[in-house]
């Protein structure tokens, strides 16, 4: 088998979000396509979110944790800390001694790629000087653009500028010494080939993100009937929601003005929010508007819990502002996997939104419209009703579909 050398952050146990899935299933899947994967992550500690054991971690797969710290966790004094020892991210402390291990990694395998992923920016510092001192080609995968701005309100990103700066630096050097570099949405290739006209085409490659089959085989062996049998529609969102890109606020004041109008009801609908992250600050608007009876907070779940949960479901929810509009919560596959009707509230003109319409999804609507969220919501209860999935997404968008375009990409350079 050739070999590839991963650098990633989101690794299990590691259970903060939906990126660590990305690494996971490719490693899964790798063998099967004549690569073998060697892991190069974090230790345990660095994580504020991790999951007991380290089950999910596909067998044959050696994974080393290189020491790492969390500088806002394990570096402050009364909740403050060295801004030089978060630059470009909480985790610079993982880039030394990741180098070492990776190091002892190449003499001990010879792996013939290394792949690195952001968004933790030192993934790509370590992925950068591996490949310096060793000569083997570096693939940067970029979940999401290092810096970005808003086209409406030309707000930068990240919102500091320090952090900005410094990933604007990471970026340049990723890109002036990398093999190839792979995004996951058409919007975050158009940016960087504009950002970096001299980099030649054929050194992107588009890999989405995608789901699981064989996780959704085993959830659905706990699906239960839909049938309301005089209880409320349950709806779901699984994941976070953010105050700049996932605001619910219009959601939440379409809901009120819906239950004052009569329309809606606890009694007729069930609002699931889970693991959103900020449930301190949303809690109060719901309360405010009296929907505490209507919308309900959820902590986060394992991941079958959550496949299970949406499967169970009469619909589901995307929520996406117009300032995200070159990216796709890799939420949505698994969404669509689960084939049960979205409702998803984010800019027609976006990613999003488009995935969604090749797939045959019809209630999308701006996430910052109120009367057009209420308007539509209304129908969208009517449809979930009588719903019948008719889209063919699993093999599209099957995380093994993905590693298939992974294995591409990884015999085209190892070959070169």
């Amino acid at each position: 088998m050739k070999k590839i050398l991963m650098i990633a952050f989101h690794y299990p146990p590691f259970s903060g979000g939906s990126g660590v899935h990305r690494t996971l299933k490719f490693t899964k899947y790798l063998p099967e396509f004549g690569w073998q994967p060697l892991v190069l992550t974090a230790n345990r500690q660095a994580y504020s979110h991790s999951a007991n054991g380290h089950s999910e971690v596909p067998d044959g797969v050696e994974t080393i944790r290189a020491f790492a710290l969390d500088a806002k966790r394990h570096l402050s004094f009364r909740g403050k800390y060295l801004q030089c020892l978060a630059l470009p991210d909480q985790w610079i402390s993982w880039w030394p001694s990741a180098v070492v291990e990776g190091l002892s990694l190449i003499r001990k395998h010879r792996p013939d790629v290394i792949w690195s992923t952001y968004p933790i920016a030192t993934a790509h510092l370590i992925g950068l000087t591996l490949n310096r001192l060793s000569s083997i080609p570096w693939i940067a995968d970029f979940r999401d653009p290092m810096t970005d701005t808003d086209p409406q309100s030309g707000q930068e990103y990240p919102l500091d500028a320090r952090i900005r700066r410094a990933n604007a630096r990471i970026e340049r050097w990723t890109m002036n010494h990398c093999t190839r570099a792979v995004v996951t949405t058409p919007g975050t290739l158009s940016i960087y080939v504009n950002r970096f006209p001299a980099v030649s085409e054929n050194r992107w490659k588009l890999i989405p993100n995608g789901y699981d089959e064989d996780d959704f085989l085993a959830a659905e062996q706990h699906v239960c009937s839909r049938a309301r049998n005089g209880k409320p529609a349950t709806f779901v969102h699984s994941g976070l929601l953010y105050p700049h890109a996932r605001d619910p606020k219009m959601f939440f004041a379409a809901l009120a003005g819906l239950r004052r109008a009569g329309v809606i009801s606890p009694s007729r609908v069930k609002i699931v929010l889970r693991a959103t992250g900020y449930d301190d600050f949303y809690r109060p608007q719901v309360q405010d508007l009296g929907l505490a009876d209507m919308v309900f907070f959820e902590p986060a779940v394992s991941h079958r819990e959550a496949l299970i949960e949406m499967l169970n479901a009469h619909g589901l929810l995307v929520l996406q502002a117009s300032s995200c509009n070159m990216q796709i919560p890799a939420k949505l596959y698994e969404c669509l996997r689960a084939r049960r009707p979205i409702f998803a509230m984010t800019d027609p003109a976006g990613d999003t939104a488009a995935v969604l319409r090749s797939e045959g999804m019809k209630f999308i609507v701006p996430l910052d419209c109120k009367q057009t969220i209420a308007d539509n919501f209304v129908r969208f209860l009517s449809a979930a009703e009588g719903w019948h999935h008719t889209s063919s997404s699993e093999d599209r968008h099957s995380r093994k579909a993905r590693t298939r375009d992974l294995v591409e990409l990884l015999d085209s350079v190892s070959a070169a």
